[in-house]
């Protein structure tokens, strides 16, 4: 049997992990002033966005393929395509992900990896420009 380096999943601390970064994130998108905007384009109950995310996140983390298994490919910039996402919308769920991974222990590798990664993603999901609500 081979030996695999360990994954950022196994690294953080598995599903435990994946689960509360998840929750926490969510719950700040659900108080704070700052992600006001984001909140908004989620429905009332963030029940089954925390679902999606802790079932994407722990494939693409490199633990076992949940949102795969469930709902097939994430094709994640089409699914987000029907909401309006931009420069601020970005910089408010960034703002969430990065309060929530300053909170949770891990590896300070492993949290710069996520910062750097979660960032593409939440770039990559733009679909409105700046003043002209035209995809980028």
């Amino acid at each position: 049997m081979t030996e695999h380096p360990p994954t950022a999943y196994e690294l953080m601390g598995g599903d435990p992990a994946v689960r509360q970064l998840v929750d926490r994130f969510y719950d700040l998108m659900d108080t704070a002033p700052e992600a006001a905007g984001i909140r908004a384009l989620h429905a009332k109950s963030l029940k089954v966005s925390r679902e999606k995310l802790h079932l994407f996140l722990s494939g693409w983390l490199g633990g076992p393929q949940l949102y795969m298994e469930r709902y097939g490919p994430p094709m994640l910039r089409a699914r987000h395509l029907p909401f309006p996402i931009g420069a601020k919308e970005r910089d408010e769920w960034l703002w969430c992900m990065n309060r929530a991974l300053d909170e949770q222990e891990m590896p300070a590798v492993v949290r710069e990896f996520l910062t750097v990664r979660f960032r593409e993603v939440a770039d990559h999901m733009r679909n409105q420009t700046e003043g002209e609500g035209e995809a980028p």
